[in-house]
């Protein structure tokens, strides 16, 4: 790529907080028509910096200069005044509004006497949602659409606009693969008309796949700018670290015991059919999928949260009945869901309350919960788990992502499970909490938990897995061991190439 004057340059940026210095004199840069990977572990500074750039924060030195002109990003409308777009990773949509209110909300166009002008916004964002190759309407309410569609719809956003730059923090998170490849191609498009693209986001692979340029920051500090094609995963993951990662696999199926759970011809309606595997103490047993392949509908029936249609569930060899959450805990089992801000933790509650959360009416003395014994259990899992937060009284939506992973693990490991479901374990996490949430699994499996593991990447599954189910369409399509299974292999078999095996 030529090197052109970049549309958009940080100089200097510092932003404190009370007692915390968030972000430490960074400069960042990009160009027309460029993605540019901004990198970083969780509590880095990337947040902060692009909320700094599209007038969140304001910072307390330094400038922002666009088109090598210093402007000042007051709020947010005067960024995108100035042509900076912003998509957020958490999703900020009005649930209970249509999508293209919420697409052009604030900026719905008008008749006269101040109407608002319904076909010209349906027309707008229908254009728009074709473009996205999107499989809803401009009139469908937002809370009807899944996580995914929900993301695609903030994509959407970015499209309204004749933006300088775009900002896409963590845009993959929730996306098939499908939308995957369509969310790439409207970047490419996006660069074609010379907008210049900052992408955030910890999926090593999509980074190399379509950025120009990666810049890291540690610790809220600039450390350095990388060409993609001239560097490697390693030196950028030593970048963002400052240690090597240890990518061994460490597998553990010498140490498998009895067998914990055994399931057998389990069905739920069209979700999934004839389901049968065991899970063994000391083992971790991974399942992995396309998205609608049934991996989460089967860990949310054994959790309760799903009947199932058919079939048997044994733990130590005895059949239970499990119909709700409540059963599923008293039996055993544990669930750490995929998405831990909507489904495992209460974000404005402290660590220790979110951590005893499940077994509360077990901690209570009359009238009053023991906050005495809240705390002893939340500084042992804290211990145990190595938890990075100020105090059991820190916020639990102010904790990095991977800390507030370990909080939903403690919680549920808390409760002295037999079996210990974890879903999308890492989505959302930078690598090297990603490292660290890896090998506590598999020191969990080494102290002798069953444990299942859900996952859609492929490396995380193959890393700590001792064996893997593979699904299609609701069924077992073959289950590997740790030590025959290839990539080809388990594409392969997810892809519902070959037969179906028995079980587990």
């Amino acid at each position: 790529m030529t090197e052109q004057k970049p549309v958009l340059r940080l100089e200097g940026i510092v932003k404190t907080f009370p007692g915390v210095r968030a972000l430490d004199g960074v400069d960042f840069d990009v160009r027309p028509g460029e993605v540019h990977a901004l990198m970083g572990e969780n509590g880095a500074g990337k947040s902060t910096l692009m909320k700094v750039l599209a007038g969140m924060h304001q910072p307390n030195e330094g400038r922002i200069l666009i088109d090598d002109k210093p402007v000042v990003m007051t709020n947010p409308i005067a960024a995108k005044e100035n042509g900076v777009i912003l998509i957020h990773q958490e999703l900020s949509l009005a649930e209970e509004m249509t999508v293209a209110e919420n697409v052009f909300l604030g900026e719905l166009p008008r008749k006269r006497f101040g109407l608002v002008d319904w076909k010209t916004l349906d027309d707008r964002v229908g254009t728009i949602l074709k473009q996205l190759n999107c499989d809803f309407g401009p009139r469908t309410r937002i809370g009807s659409l899944s996580i995914a569609k929900k993301q695609m719809c903030e994509i959407a956003r970015a499209l309204t606009h004749s933006a300088k730059v775009v900002v896409f923090d963590e845009p993959t998170a929730s996306l098939t693969d499908s939308e995957k490849v369509v969310l790439f191609d409207i970047i490419k498009d996006l660069q074609k008309d010379g907008v210049g693209i900052i992408y955030i986001s910890h999926r090593m692979e999509e980074t190399f796949k379509i950025t120009d340029r990666i810049s890291v920051l540690r610790d809220g500090a600039y450390r350095g700018t990388l060409n993609t094609a001239e560097t490697t995963e390693d030196e950028v993951t030593h970048l963002m670290i400052g240690r090597t990662l240890d990518t061994s696999n460490g597998t553990n199926v010498s140490n498998r015991g009895e067998v914990k759970l055994s399931v057998r011809n389990l069905s739920c309606g069209n979700l999934f059919h004839d389901i049968s595997f065991d899970v063994h103490a000391g083992e971790i047993v991974g399942f992995y999928g396309l998205v609608g392949a049934g991996r989460t509908e089967i860990a949310e029936t054994l959790f309760g949260l799903r009947r199932h249609s058919h079939g048997q569930i044994m733990l130590d060899g005895k059949e239970v009945t499990i119909n709700s959450p409540v059963e599923a805990i008293a039996n055993g089992i544990s669930l750490v869901p995929e998405s831990r801000k909507e489904q495992g933790l209460v974000l404005g509650m402290n660590c220790r309350d979110n951590m005893t959360l499940p077994q509360i009416s077990d901690l209570t003395q009359g009238p009053f919960v023991s906050g005495g014994a809240e705390v002893d259990i939340y500084k042992d899992y804290q211990k145990r788990l190595e938890i990075k937060a100020p105090s059991w009284r820190s916020i639990v939506g102010n904790l990095s992502g991977g800390n507030q992973q370990k909080i939903v693990i403690g919680k549920w490991l808390s409760m002295k499970p037999k079996v210990l479901i974890v879903d999308e374990p890492t989505r959302g996490i930078d690598v090297g909490s990603k490292s660290e949430i890896h090998n506590l699994l598999r020191e969990l499996a080494g102290q002798g938990y069953a444990i299942i593991v859900i996952s859609s990447e492929m490396p995380e599954v193959l890393r700590v897995s001792d064996r893997i189910v593979a699904m299609y369409s609701g069924r077992i399509m073959r289950t590997f061991s740790a030590a025959e299974v290839t990539e080809d292999s388990l594409i392969h078999a997810i892809s519902g190439l070959g037969g179906t095996d028995a079980a587990a």
